[in-house]
């Protein structure tokens, strides 16, 4: 049996995505307990709060960067 192309980059992506979901999942447990251990008792909404923008903006600047190096890639044929 033979694989498409097209099936093939589709299963790599999507195993890409997925490893980057559990990776993201694993440092947001880490900070969100070092917030914890760092800020006394009922301080860490604040902070967890400005970590959740910060995240955010980076989120938004990189896939803006992405969006834009996808831009200048020519076509493959």
């Amino acid at each position: 049996m033979e694989l498409k192309p097209t099936f093939l980059g589709t299963m790599v992506a999507l195993a890409a995505a997925s490893f980057g979901v559990v990776a993201a999942l694993a440092w947001n447990s880490a900070i969100t307990d070092l917030v914890k251990t760092v800020f006394p008792h009922g301080q860490g909404l604040v902070y967890e709060f400005i970590y959740a923008v910060v995240i955010s903006v980076i989120a938004i600047m990189v896939v803006r960067w992405l969006g834009k190096l996808a831009d200048r890639e020519p076509p493959k044929s």
